[in-house]
């Protein structure tokens, strides 16, 4: 099987490479455009294209324009990077700096 096109960078909104169903999926939580936010978005594309090839989900919440759903999710902090498949469900909230401490900490 030929290796899946890079996905585009992330936005607000479900960023996938095509319509077969995503062995991972996960949801990032941000302020916006905030600094913090941004770094996360960007550590979060680069380790998931780097280490699931295609084979990945990232939705993008901004909690900015979406509080009730953030409130919801219980997400008190940004950027916050909740893992929502292969279960179980995990969280981690920073910049997502350490792609190691993030494999780590979502069991991955």
């Amino acid at each position: 099987m030929p290796p899946l096109p890079a996905t585009p960078p992330c936005c607000d909104a479900t960023v996938s490479v095509d319509n077969r169903v995503k062995e991972y999926r996960f949801r990032l939580y941000v302020a916006g455009d905030a600094p913090n936010s941004v770094l996360a978005r960007t550590h979060l594309n680069a380790l998931c294209r780097a280490k699931f090839a295609g084979a990945f989900e990232i939705e993008v919440v901004n909690v900015l324009r979406e509080q009730k759903r953030a409130l919801a999710d219980r997400v008190r902090l940004t950027p916050t990077l909740i893992k929502l498949a292969p279960g179980p469900v995990k969280r981690i909230v920073g910049t997502l700096a350490d792609p190691y401490q993030v494999l780590r900490a979502l069991g991955l």
